[in-house]
């Protein structure tokens, strides 16, 4: 069936209710749902808390990547109302190492706007989701399935692709994406929505995978218009992908016996909140020379030594590449300000983002 076709009919009275599509999926995922730390067993009603940190979480990460963090997060704070009462900088720390850190100051943000403004209990609509801090709305129509069962169907990466194919949509990303939608929400079924949507998600993450996808094995089969057609791996539509300019800066890392010198990004901006060694500008085009004036004054310092090589780091807008330079402070060197010392035995427990951990074991090293 053509994209055209498919809306058509799901426009048409009792159109949808017959369509095969949504009974098949469902008893596709009965047998075959993955097992998840979030995820309710069968017969078991959903906690939206859950639901909501896995979905955070989940955002441009894998799964893979995000299990051990759900199970430290939950084992720390088993409720909305625990993690609301929490601290920024304990959220960071547990964060550190998953990346778009964003996502973190956004997480504890909202759990303390449910704990004060809602109570310790999550809005039940999308309409209600979408208001609290850092639920858009794929993050909002994915809660308000999971959790509470509404009718709608939101949209990742994995039913992108298996809707793209199913129906064979043409049209490039991200331009497809309303069309997607729309044709997504025709294999919902009238109950269940909740297990409709995590079954497409299941469906794209075992079975119509981005390279050689099991359409042997597949629910839709027979009745996908990109395997009739031999094009599965083409589907979804791409728009060339323009990468950044690349950045350089310069690291600096400074010792004081078994301590680091260390301070806090900024608040907002990228990386914002997390623990860094002082640095440079990241800027397009910086030389080394420029970068390494930046470095920060303190009185008797040792002289700067050059690391052979260069730490590099790929961010979602550009590439970066920093030189590390290291010294080494007298015993009582006052941090200056802005800064201070930690031991470097308990760096763990610092907020520090993948790039400063890699800056931080070249120089060490």
């Amino acid at each position: 069936m053509s994209p055209k076709s498919a809306l058509k009919a799901k426009s048409e009275p009792g159109q949808a209710e017959t369509s095969p599509r949504p009974i098949a999926l469902l008893q596709w995922y009965d047998r075959h749902r993955r097992r998840l730390p979030w995820r309710a067993a069968p017969g078991e009603a959903s906690d939206p808390y859950r639901v909501w940190l896995s979905e955070i979480m989940l955002q441009q990460t894998t799964v893979k990547a995000v299990g051990p963090y759900f199970e430290k997060f939950v084992a720390r704070w088993p409720d909305v109302t625990a993690l609301g009462n929490a601290s920024q900088d304990d959220v960071l720390r547990m964060w550190a190492g998953l990346g778009y850190y964003s996502r973190a100051r956004n997480l504890h943000a909202c759990a303390v706007a449910v704990t004060r403004e809602h109570g310790g209990v999550f809005p039940d609509t999308e309409e209600g989701l979408r208001a609290l801090p850092g639920i858009g709305p794929y993050t909002a129509a994915a809660i308000a399935a999971i959790a509470f069962d509404r009718h709608t169907m939101p949209v990742d990466g994995n039913i992108e692709r298996v809707v793209s194919r199913l129906f064979a949509v043409e049209d490039e990303l991200p331009q497809a994406k309303p069309l997607i939608q729309q044709l997504a929400a025709t294999l919902l079924a009238n109950t269940r929505a909740g297990d409709s949507a995590q079954a497409l998600m299941d469906l794209g993450a075992s079975i119509c995978t981005p390279k050689k996808p099991a359409c042997a094995l597949c629910p839709f089969s027979e009745d996908c218009t990109a395997r009739a057609q031999g094009t599965q791996e083409t589907f979804p539509r791409k728009a060339p992908k323009k990468s950044g300019t690349l950045r350089r800066g310069a690291a600096f890392v400074i010792t004081r016996g078994d301590e680091l010198l260390v301070r806090s990004r900024p608040e907002k901006g990228l990386l914002g909140g997390m623990t860094e060694v002082p640095g440079s500008d990241w800027l397009a085009g910086q030389d080394d020379a420029a970068a390494k004036q930046q470095a920060p004054d303190l009185k008797g310092l040792s002289r700067w030594q050059r690391k052979v090589g260069v730490v590099t780091h790929v961010f979602t807008h550009f590439p970066l590449e920093l030189v590390v330079y290291t010294a080494k402070a007298q015993s009582r060197t006052r941090a200056p300000e802005g800064m201070r010392w930690v031991a470097i035995a308990t760096l763990a427990d610092e907020a520090l983002p993948n790039v400063m951990r890699k800056v931080i074991a070249h120089a060490l090293d």
